[in-house]
């Protein structure tokens, strides 16, 4: 028998003329995340197949084909030279080893080889099974198992039980590139996952307050960037202090504005590092209306700052349950609930103002140096290359 894994991709159908760049990508992609093991991948016409790997490596292989956008779905299958006795051979072998219901699907790419149509395959091959395990009955509205054939173009057919499904979206590095405001909460990890999904390559950039924020909260966040790093691809994070604004502000401003001219002051140094890194976009965690900061009237000022990029709010409208069960399903959820703080908990208003007005906040902020204070902070930068 010859044991491949066969990928297939959704979303990239759709390209038109352009579905070529989209699957080199892809192909691109597939490659990098599975260099750490000895085997080959391949293209076939609407498929990738990896093959030539130690069968004992084939869940790891899994585990990581799974965590790569743009794939739709997988399956560990037995490739066979496509002719009818061949399909009955192995697709037998396969059902000897299953109780109970089943039935078969054929998906019939390659129209010249065998004669008969995907339903008569089908038929054909359920009949042999049938014969050679007569412990097995036919049940094609609800079965326990079901045999997928899928026959390609290149003479190969592939013959499998499961299918696995992917993260789907766009290969990671079709859609641009975008910086993430990375905290040690539940939301920015998530939606760094949601771009990474939509094609974008993810870095970041995390505001500490140290010596406010002890080192474990960085470590924290060096964790979440890690767990990140199989979606993403690869993952640079720009740390950055963000310590003497805050006190700035706290000791010379009304403090039910500190954590708009904190956030004021974070998004003018993220556009900065995304201008100066060639990051097409920044990237957000942000709810409408979960926290004071993230109503539309917060949002609106602290968007002012930002001149030059967008901003993108892949959760903006989700509410928190939803965002946990993704952060639960990509494994940063543990992580992100680790009780160690980020700087805005620090100097954290009673009362902060909920729906500010753009020029009592212009009116605060120039209570304080703001541009020199932004400057530091720029100098402040600290660059932190995460590896998986």
């Amino acid at each position: 028998m010859n044991r491949v894994i066969l990928i297939r991709f959704g979303e990239i159908f759709l390209k038109g003329k352009n579905r070529g760049f989209f699957e080199k990508v892809l192909f691109q992609n597939i490659v990098s995340a599975l260099e750490k093991f000895n085997l080959k991948v391949e293209r076939v016409s609407g498929r990738y197949i990896v093959k030539d790997y130690d069968i004992n490596d084939e869940n790891k292989i899994l585990n990581r084909i799974g965590k790569i956008a743009g794939i739709f779905s997988y399956s560990s299958a037995e490739c066979v030279e496509t002719s009818l006795e061949n399909i009955e051979k192995i697709a037998v072998e396969i059902m000897q080893g299953v109780g109970g219901t089943f039935k078969v699907e054929t998906n019939r790419a390659d129209k010249r080889t065998i004669a008969l149509n995907s339903m008569q395959i089908s038929a054909y091959i359920g009949g042999k099974i049938l014969e050679a395990c007569n412990f097995l009955k036919v049940d094609i509205k609800n079965p326990e198992h079901t045999l997928f054939i899928d026959i390609r173009e290149n003479h190969e057919t592939f013959v499998y039980e499961k299918i696995y499904y992917g993260v789907g979206g766009m290969p990671v590095g079709t859609s641009g590139s975008g910086l993430l405001l990375l905290s040690g909460g539940i939301d920015s990890p998530v939606a760094g996952y949601m771009m990474a999904k939509r094609g974008v390559r993810v870095s970041a950039v995390h505001f500490h307050s140290h010596p406010y924020t002890s080192n474990f909260a960085r470590e924290k966040v060096e964790k979440l960037a890690k767990l990140l790093v199989p979606y993403t691809s690869s993952m640079t994070i720009y740390m950055v202090s963000m310590t003497e604004l805050q006190e700035q502000i706290h000791e010379n401003c009304d403090n039910a504005y500190m954590i708009t001219l904190l956030r004021r002051g974070m998004f003018t140094v993220a556009e900065r590092l995304a201008k100066m890194h060639g990051r097409k976009m920044l990237i957000t965690g942000e709810s409408l209306g979960q926290v004071a900061s993230q109503t539309i009237e917060s949002m609106t000022v602290v968007s002012e700052v930002v001149k030059k990029v967008p901003i993108i709010r892949p959760l903006v409208a989700f509410d928190k349950c939803e965002t946990i069960d993704i952060a639960k399903k990509i494994g940063t959820f543990e992580t992100s609930i680790e009780p160690f703080e980020d700087c805005c908990t620090v100097f954290l208003p009673d009362n902060p103002i909920v729906k500010p007005e753009l020029y009592k906040v212009k009116r605060e902020q120039e209570k304080i140096d703001f541009d020199n204070i932004i400057e530091r902070a720029m100098q402040s930068v600290e660059v932190v290359q995460i590896v998986e």
